[in-house]
């Protein structure tokens, strides 16, 4: 049986995923029009959120609430706080790939207590509770057990036309790339960060997240006896948005990887 608050936060995310599949079977048909289809998505995605927002509001109306779309729309009691992505991967929804999720993690004193990342396009609910487990659906989740890079598929994101850091970010792929058995690039963090929980994914890194991205996917690796940390291997990845993730073998490789080649922030990304 789920945890009460995970089911209410699976009728949320589902509610939200129903309009986002539907919105996301008439993405192809605005395509001839750039502004048109960008324009549909940004009010698919408010939309969303305010799905979430009412569902979960309703069920717990004395929680904060902060949202990627609207920031923080409600303080609630100070102690317990969603923090809701209603679309994660909206590029990807835009250019018609399915490849999206919707993310909610409730905050509790600081500490993020449950969490889950749901794929309405497969029906996949990724969850968590902390204490007790990560599962997709009503099945258990482990990481990986592969020891060694040369065997493992890990995952990242790649910063874009002005976003991120792209000096930094090139010089720990050419130290990865040559190491591992694969890289890939999927374009949500959230389902990045849930396929690692379920073996799919072996590491996973990328710099400047937000909150939003990752605070659901970061306690089902976790719950997933997985390791999350940023590149020095402080538990800090919610502040700075840092994120290195996998078994315990995988997720320290990965790390020390990335420490020896990284450059630190440059000095064109600190200008920008």
């Amino acid at each position: 049986m789920r945890p009460a608050i995970i089911n209410v936060m699976d009728k949320a995310a589902r509610r939200a995923g129903r309009d986002l599949s539907r919105d996301f079977g008439e993405v192809e048909q605005l395509q001839v029009s750039r502004k048109g289809a960008a324009d549909f998505v940004t009010a698919a995605d408010r939309r969303a959120e305010e799905t979430i927002r009412y569902e979960l509001m309703r069920a717990r109306p004395e929680f904060g609430f902060l949202g990627e779309e609207g920031g923080t729309q409600a303080e609630g009691d100070g102690v317990h706080r969603w923090i809701v992505d209603p679309l994660d991967g909206t590029t990807n929804f835009l250019h018609g790939l399915p490849q999206f999720a919707v993310s909610i993690a409730l905050e509790e004193r600081g500490q993020i207590v449950a969490g889950i990342v749901y794929n309405p396009l497969t029906d996949e609910l990724f969850w968590a509770e902390r204490g007790t487990g990560a599962y997709l659906n009503d099945t258990r989740l482990r990481v990986s057990a592969r020891q060694h890079m040369s065997e493992s598929l890990i995952a990242t994101g790649m910063p874009f036309l002005g976003h991120g850091d792209h000096e930094r970010y090139l010089e720990t792929l050419k130290a990865v790339i040559g190491e591992v058995a694969g890289i890939r690039r999927y374009g949500s963090a959230a389902l990045d960060l849930a396929y690692l929980a379920a073996g799919r994914f072996d590491g996973f890194w990328e710099f400047d997240l937000k909150i939003w991205d990752i605070a659901a996917g970061i306690l089902i690796v976790r719950e997933a006896g997985g390791f999350v940390s940023d590149i020095s291997g402080r538990d800090s990845v919610l502040k700075t948005g840092e994120v290195v993730a996998g078994n315990d073998k995988i997720q320290e490789k990965l790390r020390k990887c990335l420490r020896e080649a990284d450059p630190g922030p440059t000095a064109s990304a600190a200008a920008s």
